[in-house]
């Protein structure tokens, strides 16, 4: 098999509200067939969330105090021990846009409260435990590896709305043509 037939490389660039969508093949236990949506890109580095991996808890669980018995997602690596949320909350104060009505954080009382009265709906709210980041030029080495595909296909029903275990191949088909073909790939080329 011609290993150039494996060349992922798009001439789409990082930055803050695209997605890097793990290749294929991506030999990482934490990374492997992922999808991170970037929040922070810059010459200092880079950081977002793996958006398909949820744990074994739920919110409520790490965190009484949230009215919430979704699951909590792994974010990442980093940082294990902090709470991040993504949204589509356009109400919400001090909330930090993303992508198209797409935001990180905000008034944690606010958004507490607003719970704890039914006025957000659980869908439009996605909690991680930690973060994915990367040292100042760490992830354009990683491009040049063809460890990522990037993609400006942002869409809220695939943030918020498409289950975690068919978001990988969701994002790829989004993208259409070549990178549906990859979206079909077996974990095992092996076992193809």
């Amino acid at each position: 098999m011609d290993f150039d037939f494996f060349k992922y490389t798009n001439k789409i660039k990082p930055e803050k509200g695209r997605l890097l969508i793990s290749e294929p093949f991506l030999n990482d236990p934490t990374f492997e067939r992922t999808v991170v949506l970037l929040c922070e890109h810059n010459e200092d580095g880079s950081f977002g969330f793996i958006l398909n991996k949820p744990s074994e808890s739920s919110v409520n669980e790490v965190l009484e105090s949230l009215s919430t018995d979704q699951l909590l997602h792994i974010g990442g690596p980093v940082q294990q021990d902090t709470l991040h949320y993504l949204h589509r909350i356009k109400t919400l104060d001090e909330s930090i846009p993303i992508a198209e009505d797409v935001f990180w954080g905000g008034d944690f009382d606010q958004l507490q409260t607003n719970l704890d009265l039914g006025l957000i709906n659980e869908k439009d709210i996605r909690f991680f435990l930690g973060y994915s980041g990367w040292a100042a030029g760490q992830l354009e080495e990683e491009l040049k590896q063809d460890s990522w595909i990037v993609s400006s296909i942002v869409t809220q029903n695939l943030l918020f709305e498409t289950p975690a275990d068919e978001m990988w191949r969701k994002a790829l088909s989004n993208m259409g043509g070549r990178f549906s073909v990859y979206s079909n790939y077996p974990k095992d080329p092996n076992l193809n």
